[in-house]
This record gives C-alpha cells, sequence and structure tokens, in this order.
C-alpha cells in the first residue's frame, strides 16, 4: 500500500502545477471558440470546466486536457443561427438547439464507446498522424495571429505591435531557457506570472483577458456555478423535426469529437509511452458532453495544445487534469478580476511553444524516404485540417491510405502454372485474393485451351472477401460449362468456410484430405515457427 501512494503522490507536485498552467491557458481558449459559435463566453467556460472534469475522472487517458473546441466550434455557427431563426427575436432559441444537440451528441460518443468503435483508431496511419499534428500546429498558430489585430479588426502597428511582439518574445524565451537552468519550475506558467507582472506594474497598455472578452461583446468572466437548463425541455420540441434538424449536426460533431479525441490520446501515448483506452475515452467524452448539455456548456473534446502544455509541463495523471477543470471553475467564481489581467501576449507566447512542439519537424526530413504515396497523404491531411477540419482531413486521409494500399496489394496476384505427367494442369495462386486483385486473377485462366483437368492452388492465397467468392463460383461454373474438371486445393479452414456458406457447389470441388507439409504449415503458423525455433537450437 505504501509503494502504492508514493507512486501516485511522486509527481503529485508536477500535476498541480501544470493544472494551473492549463487552466489559465484554458480562459482565452474557451471564450474565443464561444465567440465562434455565437454563444455567451460563460457556455464556453462551462464547457470547458465540465468536460475536463468529467473526462479526468473518467477518461481513458491520464493527462489529457478536454474541453470547448474550435474544430466543434466552428460546426456550432450554423446550428445556433438557424435555431434562432426559429423563434422570436430576442428568444435565442439557438442556445437552447445547441444544448440539445451535445446532448444527442453525447449519446451517440457513449454508443460508440459501448460497440467499441475505439479500437478503429488503430487503423489510421502514421503519414496521417503526422498530417494530423502538422496541420493542427498550422491551425494553432493562424489562431493566435487573430490576437494581433485590435477591437475593430485592425492589425497592431507601431508601439502596440512591438509591444505585443516583445512580451511574445519574452514568453517564448522564458520557455525556452528556464528549462535549461532548472527542470523543477513550470516554464509555462513561470512565464505567465512573469510577463503578467511585467505588464501589471509596468503599467503597459496591452490587450488583457478581460478586454478580450469585453471587444467579442461579452461582459466578463465572473459567473456562478453552472444550472440545469430546464428551458430545453420547454422551448425546444421533442419531435421528429427537431430530431431531422439536429441529428446530422449532433453526428458530425460526435465525429469529429471523437477523431480529435482519439487522435490526441494517441499523440500522448507516444509522447508518454503509455497505453490509454480508446473506448474509455469515447464513454467519457459521451457522458460528458450530455451533461454539459444539461448545464448549459457548448460540449467540446480532446484539446490536443492544452494536452500538450499539460504534458510538456509534467502533467501526467488524472490530478491535472482535475486541478486545471476545479481551477478554472473558481477564476470564474472568486478570481476573475485578477484572471481578466493576464496579457493576451503571455498566452500567445505559451500557444507559440505548443505550436513549436507540436509540428513533425521530422516530417521534412524524411519526405524524399518515404513512399511517395506516404508523402501525398501527410501534405493531403495537413492541407484538409487547416482548409476545412479534423475530421474531413483524417477520414481523406484514411481513405487515400486504404486506396493505396488496395491498388499496391491488387499487383501482387500472380499464377505458376505447370503439368502434372497425369495432364493435369495445376494454377499455384500468390498473393491475396479480394476486390481489387479480381480482374488481374481471371486473366490468370486460360479455360478454352486448358486440358479436361484443372486444379487452383491456394497454399500463398487467402480469399479476403465476397468479390473473390464470386470470382472463383465464375470460375468454376466456366470450366463445367466447358465439360472439365476443376479442384480447388489449399484452401484454409476460414476460406473453406466462407465458400461452403456461399453455395453447395464447392463442396463438390474443394479438395479436403491433402498430404502436404506446406499447407500444414501454413495451416498452423506456431508449429512452423517452434519446429523453427527447434531447427535453430
Amino acid at each position: 500500500m505504501t509503494e502504492f501512494i508514493r507512486k501516485r503522490t511522486a509527481n503529485l507536485k508536477n500535476d498541480i502545477l501544470s493544472g494551473i498552467t492549463v487552466a489559465l491557458a484554458l480562459v482565452p481558449e474557451a471564450v474565443a471558440f464561444a465567440f465562434v459559435a455565437g454563444v455567451d463566453p460563460l457556455v464556453g467556460l462551462y464547457a470547458a470546466f465540465m468536460i475536463g472534469l468529467i473526462t479526468s475522472i473518467f477518461g481513458g487517458r491520464p493527462g489529457m486536457i478536454s474541453g470547448a473546441t474550435g474544430a466543434l466550434a466552428v460546426v456550432m455557427v450554423s446550428l445556433v443561427a438557424e435555431g434562432n431563426a426559429m423563434g422570436v427575436e430576442g428568444e435565442n432559441l439557438g442556445l437552447y438547439y445547441l444544448f440539445a444537440t451535445v446532448i444527442l451528441m453525447g449519446g451517440i460518443q457513449m454508443l460508440a464507446g459501448v460497440l467499441k468503435l475505439g479500437k478503429f483508431v488503430r487503423l489510421i496511419p502514421h503519414p496521417v498522424m503526422m498530417g494530423f499534428v502538422n496541420g493542427l500546429a498550422i491551425v494553432i498558430f493562424l489562431s493566435q495571429l487573430g490576437m494581433f489585430k485590435d477591437a475593430n479588426g485592425a492589425w497592431f502597428s507601431g508601439n502596440p505591435l512591438w509591444i505585443m511582439v516583445a512580451l511574445v518574445a519574452l514568453t517564448m524565451g522564458i520557455m525556452f531557457g528556464l528549462p535549461k537552468l532548472t527542470k523543477k519550475l513550470p516554464e509555462a506558467l513561470i512565464a505567465i506570472l512573469v510577463v503578467s507582472a511585467i505588464v501589471i506594474f509596468g503599467n503597459l497598455d496591452v490587450a488583457t483577458v478581460g478586454s478580450f472578452i469585453k471587444d467579442g461583446g461579452g461582459e466578463g468572466l465572473k459567473g456562478g456555478l453552472p444550472q440545469f437548463q430546464t428551458d430545453i425541455f420547454s422551448k425546444v420540441p421533442f419531435n421528429f423535426q427537431t430530431l431531422w434538424f439536429i441529428g446530422p449536426y449532433a453526428m458530425i460533431l460526435a465525429a469529429i469529437g471523437l477523431i480529435e479525441s482519439l487522435m490526441t490520446l494517441n499523440l500522448i501515448d507516444e509522447l508518454t509511452e503509455t497505453r490509454g483506452n480508446a473506448n474509455k475515452e469515447c464513454m467519457a467524452q459521451g457522458g460528458a458532453n450530455i451533461i454539459t448539455g444539461l448545464f448549459g456548456g457548448m460540449g467540446g473534446c480532446a484539446m490536443i495544445g492544452q494536452s500538450l502544455i499539460n504534458i510538456k509541463s509534467g502533467g501526467r495523471t488524472r490530478v491535472s487534469g482535475v486541478v486545471a477543470a476545479v481551477l478554472l471553475l473558481m477564476f470564474i467564481l472568486f478570481a476573475s478580476t485578477y484572471i481578466e489581467q493576464i496579457p493576451i501576449a503571455a498566452l500567445v507566447g505559451v500557444m507559440f511553444m505548443v505550436v513549436i512542439g507540436t509540428f513533425a519537424w521530422s516530417s521534412f526530413r524524411i519526405l524524399n524516404k518515404i513512399p511517395f504515396s506516404d508523402v501525398i497523404v501527410l501534405v493531403t491531411v495537413s492541407s484538409l485540417t487547416v482548409i476545412f477540419d479534423l475530421a474531413i482531413a483524417v477520414i481523406a486521409g484514411v481513405i487515400i491510405s486504404a486506396l493505396v494500399f488496395s491498388w499496391e496489394n491488387a499487383k501482387r496476384i500472380r499464377a505458376r502454372k505447370r503439368m502434372r505427367e497425369d495432364g493435369t494442369k495445376v494454377y499455384e495462386i500468390w498473393g491475396p485474393l479480394f476486390f481489387g486483385s479480381i480482374i488481374a486473377f481471371n486473366e490468370k485462366f486460360d479455360v478454352k485451351n486448358d486440358p479436361d483437368k484443372v486444379e487452383v492452388d491456394f497454399v500463398e492465397s487467402r480469399i479476403s472477401d465476397h468479390s473473390a467468392i464470386e470470382a472463383i463460383f465464375n470460375l468454376v461454373n466456366k470450366y463445367e460449362a466447358a465439360g472439365k474438371q476443376i479442384k480447388l486445393k489449399h484452401l484454409s479452414e476460414d476460406c473453406k468456410i466462407l465458400l461452403y456458406k456461399s453455395s453447395p457447389k464447392f463442396r463438390e470441388v474443394i479438395v479436403e484430405d491433402i498430404d502436404d507439409p506446406r499447407y500444414h504449415l501454413a495451416e498452423n503458423p506456431e508449429a512452423f515457427t517452434k519446429g523453427l525455433s527447434e531447427y535453430t537450437l
């Protein structure tokens, strides 16, 4: 028990300090995404608190930070606008449609967890992962450029610009240099505190968290505890028309949320050399969004930027996420005046360092060392992440990778032909037989000129799908129509089961009793491995 407690508390200081850093960085992010979605800043802050707390406690990846995100906010814009148009002016009906959508979104995500769909994240190829982190780094960088504009949307110039650049550079300099002096202090938190002190005591006229909220139309950071939204049930009619309206939005939001969360989980797994639970994360994200929707939050998912800040600052356990979420609520309830004084430049500097740490700079070095198809996938995913959103980018990357894989495997089908002494012609098939290789497979046979007896040997091939079954069925029919005998040999047990289920005809042409050591080794690879090891010894 003592050893267990020691291991759990060994990283407690780092978790608490990294949680404080994340909480400070969460404020402008949550507020900005709320403005993007067209809702009050507190709706974004409440989402960051509730989703961050629930996923930190119940999620499948300790150290990962969740909250309101830009990827979801851009989808919510039209949802809120269309919802508002359904009600009278000032009724703010779009907000309640948003809450209902977030609840449905959470239900879909929990269903994905129940069905264990999280495991499919393993199908995402490495070039897609690299494209994802590169594209997301660019998106984070571009989102921070908006902080270099004034309330009227004009770019800073003159002294305001130079002061902003100097403070951002100072923040980045502290974060870069401090770890070289000591690793006991969280560089991001120290940088924020130092730059905030310079601005406050130097009485510098720069953008702060408070001015950022007011310039966006908000009234401030101050708020109370999240309240249960009973108006959802009175203002949003629960009928087929509502489901038809919010259903597509909920599906898109659920997909984007899960993809971004599971991709972030994968990335943190690599950084920490540990393994998270994807299905557990799906359940936690879904439950968090249901609670958030019921208590007035805009919904959310994993935040790669904040998660990387947490990991880089030493956060490793669930404590860091819980500290960040609880502190965010404390900021809203008691410390809004102080948090509003933090200069935006300090937070921009932190995010720029996140960008530098997120971008896979090694991708430039390996471009000429990997297959050209992987280069296309990497660049495409990066570009689509910037132009559209993460979900479209990842789906497109997986589809391109799958098509390339299918095309390459389709070219690997081979047939070695030989004649036996009794006049039987043998076709030895090599390579996978599936929808992509069917045409090449059919071209190997010469039904018209073949002898009366033909054998097709599948010891080095596997039947993968319905297209392959149909191709073999048609081949058998062609030989029988020509008055010739065809036999299928060396089919694995799973291939025979597929063929027997599809048609009883195959029981007449498949040879079951085979005395061939190659076949038995192919059927029992463990025996082959054991025999090989014994031979080696």
